[in-house]
């Protein structure tokens, strides 16, 4: 015994620092990240004008940035210089790499730790994570990031180049831009119009969305991927079927919606012919999947694609990937709940396996503290400002998923107002992440238990 404690010791000494206090370190990691590119954004020479912005409106648009949100209090294009633009480049690029390698991490130090509670073997207690694990998850995000980014880029800086007339080097620059941007789910964009002036294109509109996808996924589940395809595993984890599953059909539902609610819309869909209804409504019902990209007025949208764009942000992309949301694995998860307990089962099953109770718990407490937090903040808006329930509300989900989209109220919102999407886009970028696994790693057993009584439910 005194052999497998010692083991035990070793292997949660040899821990790397990084994730011995994961929380902590997320929120320094981010909060640092926040602090320098505001103070860049602050110099003159960030601005077009060359004049020094504001601390408010440099502290947004950073946190926008690191935290690969999209939301903006002055317009990107004529607001920033080169040098600005090329400063918010390398904050959603840290940012996107920052999420996905965090999250990873932190993903395989709760499926290790949990492992430890499961199996009582010395050989399973002495499999933590060491620095291996640490160095191939950070070069693996790495590797596929860049690889995306690049042929997206590619692909991009041909049809800028082709089809816009732009001399090379400027079509070089918006294509690693917009595909930089679009990988990181982080919505910011060399236009004023974001990308409607693109809404028919889709040799810009269709390797946009397949790099947010891409990078809303997750890392976890791109490395599987990798992995299947290589043939080196051959059955899928629970993770990517549940992930992937989700992803798809809320990836029907979005463009479908949009393109229902809005098909005679005269400011949105109604202008254009049927094949450019159905590529821009697939794009702006793949948006909200958090990645920011708006090729429609969303200020003119109907309530009901509002409404719908709420509930899809809400849930937002994979885990460990840039997009934001609660995730669509903890909305299949409670899903799946939902539906063992109309069924009366004892016990959920998901695709042929069992779901430990403490799943069932964790999920619902990550959404309802996320719908608690997003009432919080759409109160205090409605308070703070005069715009109605259906701009206020959607502004807040943007920001708590960190997705990007907006009414088009967020630069008329006072400094107040703004500070609290500030608040309200860092702790939905760290918070579920954290929270999560925080509840994961907390995970520990009882020596009694009380008298069972039931209330009644309904």
């Amino acid at each position: 015994m005194r052999t497998d404690a010692a083991r035990t010791g070793r292997s949660a000494r040899k821990q790397p620092s990084v994730l011995r206090q994961p929380a902590r370190v997320v929120a320094a990691g981010f909060g640092l990240a926040i602090a320098i590119g505001t103070v860049l954004l602050m110099l003159p020479v960030s601005s077009e004008s060359g004049e020094a912005t504001s601390w408010v409106s440099a502290l947004f648009t950073s946190t926008s940035a690191v935290t690969v949100t999209g939301l903006f209090v002055v317009d990107t294009p004529t607001h920033w210089s080169t040098f600005g633009e090329l400063v918010l480049l390398g904050l959603f690029q840290v940012g996107g790499f920052g999420i996905m390698t965090f999250a990873s991490l932190l993903g395989l130090l709760v499926t290790r730790r949990m492992g430890l509670r499961m199996q009582r073997s010395a050989q399973a207690e002495t499999k933590t994570l060491g620095l291996g694990d640490v160095r191939r998850v950070v070069l693996g995000v790495i590797a596929l990031s860049l690889l995306v980014e690049a042929v997206t880029a590619v692909l991009l800086t041909a049809r800028f180049a082709t089809g816009y007339g732009e001399p090379f080097g400027s079509a070089v620059y918006l294509g690693i831009f917009h595909a930089v941007s679009a990988f990181n789910n982080a919505g910011f964009v060399l236009y004023s119009d974001s990308l409607m002036g693109f809404a028919t294109d889709p040799w810009i509109c269709l390797p946009i969305v397949a790099a947010f996808v891409l990078g809303g996924l997750g890392f976890p589940v791109l490395f599987e991927l990798v992995r299947h395809l290589r043939r080196q595993q051959r059955r899928w984890s629970l993770h990517i079927r549940i992930t992937l599953g989700a992803y798809a059909a809320l990836s029907v539902v979005g463009p479908v919606a949009i393109i229902g609610f809005e098909w005679d819309n005269p400011a949105t869909l109604g202008p254009h012919g049927v094949g450019g209804k159905l590529l821009a409504g697939f794009v702006q019902g793949m948006s909200p999947r958090t990645s920011g990209f708006n090729v429609l007025d969303v200020g003119a949208m109907q309530p009901a694609s509002l409404l719908v764009s709420d509930v899809l942000m809400f849930i937002g992309g994979g885990s460990a990937g840039t997009a934001g949301g609660i995730k669509v694995t903890t909305f299949a998860l409670l899903a799946f709940v939902m539906l063992a307990e109309i069924r009366g089962e004892p016990h959920v099953h998901v695709l042929g396996r069992k779901l430990p109770p403490e799943v069932h718990r964790q999920a619902l407490t990550v959404v309802l503290a996320g719908v608690g937090l997003v009432l919080a903040a759409t109160l205090a808006l409605l308070v703070m400002t005069p715009f109605k329930l259906d701009d206020v509300l959607f502004e807040a989900v943007s920001a708590f998923a960190t997705v990007g989209l907006s009414t088009g109220i967020t630069p008329e919102l006072p400094a107040a107002a703004q500070i609290l999407l500030v608040v309200l886009m860092f702790v939905g970028r760290i918070g579920p992440i954290t929270f999560a696994s925080a509840l994961a790693l907390r995970e520990r057993g009882r020596r009694y238990d009380l008298p069972e009584e039931r209330p009644i439910v309904g």
